[in-house]
């Protein structure tokens, strides 16, 4: 045995992330546990670690682990992000995490939140497409540097995971509130110049829970992995509501 050897630190473990997860129900609570800290790491590698090493009956989401599907977002401490995306070294200087389920939303079982009335509200804005051509006629053609087609350029690349929904705070103070998502989407399809519903979508998100109840905090926003702007998508629906509201067609 060499000097150099013989006299060699023994190497050592590697630093400990301090990390509270939600167990349970509505009425659960926080179980403490110690997962080993490494580079790149991401919140979802930790939840995941936790499951496959520690405490096998933890309940989660996840599919595609590359930001594209959005099935594993989480509260992570206290706002909600795609796990995937999100690296422990930025959101736990130090060392310590808090995971819980999307807010504003029931919770099924730990980590996992009921999706059924986000995409509820989407129906009841009118989030689908109408349109009146059949199979028989031409392709419609839509300009890309329409007008109508601008307005939507963003928006339309919403995947619904239900961030910006959970982040906003006129859905937890009024839970009939649509919520962001389900009304970008419906000013998605209101510019959308090959459907033939606008006029019906506008009354579903001229009502009380809808698009007048955004108080503009951008919380929305300010949360989407996707960088889209729901507030912009929802001031236009305030115009265009107002606007067939002068016209008397509302």
């Amino acid at each position: 045995m060499s000097r150099r050897e013989k006299g060699a630190a023994p190497p050592s473990d590697p630093p400990q992330l301090l990390v509270r997860v939600w167990r349970g129900h509505a009425d659960g609570e926080f179980q403490p546990f110690e997962v080993p800290r490494h580079a790149t790491q991401t919140v979802l590698d930790v939840v995941m670690h936790i499951q496959r090493s520690l405490d096998a009956t933890l309940a989660y989401r996840y599919a595609c682990r590359v930001g594209m599907c959005g099935s594993c977002a989480m509260t992570v401490n206290g706002v909600p992000r795609w796990t995937c995306r999100t690296h422990v070294d930025k959101v736990a200087g130090d060392g310590r995490l808090e995971i819980a389920p999307l807010s504003n939303l029931p919770v099924i079982r730990d980590l996992v939140a009921d999706m059924r009335e986000f995409f509820d509200k989407w129906a009841r804005s009118r989030g689908r497409f109408d349109g009146g051509n059949t199979r028989h006629d031409e392709f419609a053609r839509v300009a890309p540097a329409s007008t109508e087609r601008q307005q939507v350029e963003s928006g339309i690349e919403c995947i619904g995971c239900g961030v910006c929904y959970s982040a906003c705070d006129s859905v937890a103070w009024n839970p009939d509130y649509l919520g962001p998502a389900a009304l970008l989407r419906a000013w998605t399809l209101v510019n959308d110049v090959r459907d033939t519903a606008g006029l019906e979508r506008l009354r579903a998100v001229s009502g009380d829970a809808g698009c007048a109840s955004c108080h503009t905090h951008l919380s929305c926003t300010e949360r989407c992995p996707k960088q889209l702007s729901p507030t912009a998508g929802i001031a236009g629906l305030k115009r265009a509501v107002a606007l067939a509201a002068l016209k008397g067609t509302l």
